[in-house]
């Protein structure tokens, strides 16, 4: 009886002395809260992990982390696929790190995953969750100096991340040791393994050892999956929690425009939408940039990012947007997947994607968590088809944009915690430009830096006859020049 009341009192002191987040009081969706009740403290974690997941902000599993982590720690081969922005990173994280002996200084864990700001992103969610447990975290990426990661890999590295052109580089060379990694984890699967990354996928497998464990996660699993299952996975445990494949609180809208329009268009989204943050897609680099010189001479603060900029000038404008320091990001496919920033809370297509794979990682970067979202696609006749094709594919409903959109669709109730790192009220994101206008939404977004507070902004200013006019117009051809069959 006294052993059981002292273990329940030192389960209680190391609770109360960690350094908690604010609760995030925003509404969820069943994406997330539709679970079976299992409780982190359930999975026979360490303490050191219990800690750093508390202190990251997490309070219980999602679907998927509750059915991805114990499989994973029975050291399972596993296949799951799940929505975007429902935890998977962390539903492959956690075990992964459970699984670490800090004692031992070899590579134990090979995640790998296809674009360099998602490799940034994942490694800080490793070492986040891991900091109370000494594991050393690595990060490598094209686009870098492979001087500087020989140097870091003659030191102890436990847990290494990457894009897999790089790691296989230094596999290669002899600098990354993978013959004592027992586990290879791949975010993104399809993409890694589409022609563009399968023959490096094949020659990096070679490097690890026969008894390794493989788990593949993404939200599509197109047919080149199943011939790597069976060529690689041992009895793989396959979770599939994709009953409906668009987010539940996501809304989605189509502008009927001509293309000429497109800007004027999205001026006037800017202006009469309550968006916190925002990232605008372009189906190419160059319509990036000349579309980011556009927004800021229309007085919003605005930063671009393709895959043709430098990695030093990709990872400053990713870090920064993390932090809210801009409200928009416009941008290509670069950062459709598994780009996690919590107070983005409108997409916009500015080109509709020309599949219903890239639309539905397109629109996962808003509603992150079971959180509310809206996606807004500038669609034009062009576009008509592959339109009724994405809709047909992914078996949801695009519906015309109406005149007047409610913000409880998108905007977190009064009473919700401001994110650390959102844009608030009153506040101006970019000093620098004075005449930026800007909008507000309480959102929470876990684990970002606190922003500085700027000088008050200006009166927001109504949009203009013409403004009005071109969305109007838009609407009235939404509804009288159907471009597909509903």
């Amino acid at each position: 009886m006294a052993q059981n009341q002292a273990s329940s009192s030192n389960s209680t002191e190391w609770k109360a002395a960690l350094n908690l987040p604010k609760k995030d009081l925003r509404p969820q969706t069943e994406d997330v809260t539709a679970t079976k009740g299992t409780e982190f403290e359930d999975m026979f974690l360490r303490r050191e992990l219990l800690m750093g997941i508390f202190e990251a902000g997490f309070e219980r599993p999602s679907p998927i982390q509750e059915e991805a982590i114990p499989i994973a720690l029975a050291r399972r081969d596993v296949l799951a696929r799940a929505k975007n922005g429902t935890g998977k990173t962390a539903a492959f994280v956690i075990p992964t790190l459970q699984q670490v002996d800090v004692t031992k200084p070899k590579i134990q864990a090979c995640l790998l995953v296809p674009t360099r700001e998602l490799a940034l992103q994942t490694s800080q969610v490793c070492k986040i969750l891991g900091k109370h447990m000494g594991v050393q975290v690595m990060v490598t990426t094209g686009g870098t100096t492979l001087k500087d990661d020989i140097m870091r890999l003659a030191e102890v590295v436990h847990v290494l991340v990457g894009t897999p052109g790089r790691i296989l580089d230094l596999a290669g060379k002899g600098v990354a040791d993978l013959s004592e990694c027992p586990v290879f984890v791949m975010d993104e699967a399809d993409k890694l393994l589409s022609p563009e990354f399968a023959p490096v996928m094949e020659q990096l497998l070679a490097y690890l050892p026969p008894t390794r464990q493989v788990m593949l996660f993404s939200a599509t699993f197109p047919i080149i999956v199943k011939d790597f299952k069976d060529k690689h996975m041992k009895n793989p445990h396959e979770i599939n929690l994709m009953d409906e494949l668009t987010l539940r609180g996501v809304t989605q809208y189509y502008a009927y425009v001509e293309e000429r329009q497109k800007v004027h268009c999205l001026n006037t989204l800017f202006s009469k939408l309550q968006i916190n943050q925002s990232i605008i897609f372009c189906n190419s680099t160059n319509r990036v940039e000349l579309l980011a010189r556009k927004v800021t001479e229309l007085g919003y603060s605005c930063f671009f990012s393709h895959a043709k900029m430098l990695q030093a000038h990709r990872n400053r404008v990713f870090h920064d947007f993390r932090n809210g320091v801009c409200r928009n990001l416009v941008c290509s496919d670069l950062l459709t997947r598994g780009i996690d920033i919590q107070a983005v809370n409108v997409v916009i297509n500015f080109d509709f994607p020309k599949n219903s794979e890239t639309y539905l990682h397109r629109i996962g970067r808003s509603g992150r968590f079971g959180h509310l979202g809206l996606a807004i696609n500038l669609v034009t006749y062009e576009d008509r088809f592959n339109l009724f094709r994405v809709e047909q594919e992914l078996g949801t409903e695009i519906q015309p944009i109406p005149q007047t959109i409610d913000k409880s669709l998108y905007v977190a109730p009064a009473g919700a915690e401001e994110p650390t790192g959102a844009v608030k009220k009153g506040q101006n994101r970019n000093p620098q430009q004075p005449g930026s206008r800007q909008q507000q939404t309480p959102q929470q977004s876990r684990g970002q830096t606190p922003a500085v507070a700027g000088p008050p902004r200006p009166p927001q200013q109504q949009p203009t006859y013409q403004q009005q006019q071109i969305l109007n117009g838009a609407q009235a051809q939404a509804q009288y020049q159907q471009p597909v069959a509903r």
